[in-house]
């Protein structure tokens, strides 16, 4: 299983890139869409719109079940990617290519506290057993 070492990760399976500009880009992980299955329908948060930490803020559908995104940290989405929506499956493809949204965090040491890929990865083989 793919858990790239330049990204964070959250318990509830979201990736978090830090770009040079301060933002976060922010997606599920291969894990979350190996689980999920087909994706079939992918709704964004808009830009504009303030997150609290730890709040639904998108929605993965797949065949098989439906999944909430839940922001990362507190901050204000930036951005959010329209190309995902109307071709969902590009998350199967690549789920760490196929970003959902960014965000501009409010207090950016926040990122800090994500785990890294290797805390990840036994977050990973717990769920697993």
């Amino acid at each position: 299983m793919s858990i790239p070492a330049d990204l964070k990760y959250t318990p509830s399976h979201e990736w978090v890139r830090v770009e040079a500009d301060g933002t976060l880009t922010i997606g599920i992980t291969h894990h979350a869409q190996d689980l999920l299955g087909d994706m079939v329908f992918i709704e964004t948060p808009a830009a504009g719109r303030t997150l609290v930490k730890g709040e639904e803020c998108a929605v993965v559908e797949s065949v098989k079940a439906a999944s909430d995104v839940y922001a990362p940290v507190a901050g204000e989405v930036v951005a959010a990617n329209a190309e995902v929506e109307s071709s969902p499956e590009a998350v199967n493809q690549d789920a760490y290519a196929a970003w959902l949204f960014k965000i501009k965090p409010a207090n950016p040491a926040d990122v800090s506290e994500l785990l890294d890929a290797a805390a990840y990865q036994k977050l990973v083989e717990s769920e697993a057993h």
